[in-house]
């Protein structure tokens, strides 16, 4: 399970609406020069997503929860959304190649491919049946903040 915490912005009928601050990385590793996540930050700062999680318990503005996602659901994800477009773009460039045997045809092949591997991955989103699997959850919850009393 892939957990991260969240603020909540609105509950209504069992829903809560999360908002996620995007991280500079996760500060884990040394390659923090040429980090990918760390570059996409720098382009895009203070980046945030917004999730609608399922919750039983009433949740108030400003409270934050953790929240998790099944990492097989988040492989798939990755699969259909980097690999179809990949694996189109090597086998319609290779078809066409192996039947037309020039350079140009390889191309035109690899564009239609990764434009068919990315209509696949498009159609098979839209069409993937939305099981709890596939959903995050709440797996916990703070107190939330008016509950909160300083005393001097």
């Amino acid at each position: 399970m892939i957990k991260e915490w969240a603020t909540v912005v609105s509950w209504q009928r069992g829903v809560a609406q999360v908002r996620c601050e995007a991280r500079e990385g996760c500060g884990s590793c040394h390659a923090r020069h040429s980090c990918g996540t760390r570059l996409l930050e720098k382009m895009a700062p203070g980046t945030q997503h917004h999730l609608a999680v399922a919750s039983a318990l009433p949740l108030v503005p400003g409270q934050r929860v953790e929240v998790g996602i099944n990492e097989g659901s988040l492989l798939r994800s990755a699969f259909l959304v980097y690999m179809l477009p990949l694996l189109g773009l090597i086998g319609g460039a290779a078809m066409l190649q192996g039947t037309l045997g020039t350079d140009p045809a390889a191309a035109c092949g690899g564009v239609a491919g990764g434009v068919a591997g990315f209509l696949c991955a498009r159609y098979l989103a839209r069409h993937t049946p939305e099981t709890r699997d596939n959903q995050p959850v709440i797996l916990q919850v703070a107190l939330p903040p008016s509950s909160l009393h300083v005393q001097d």
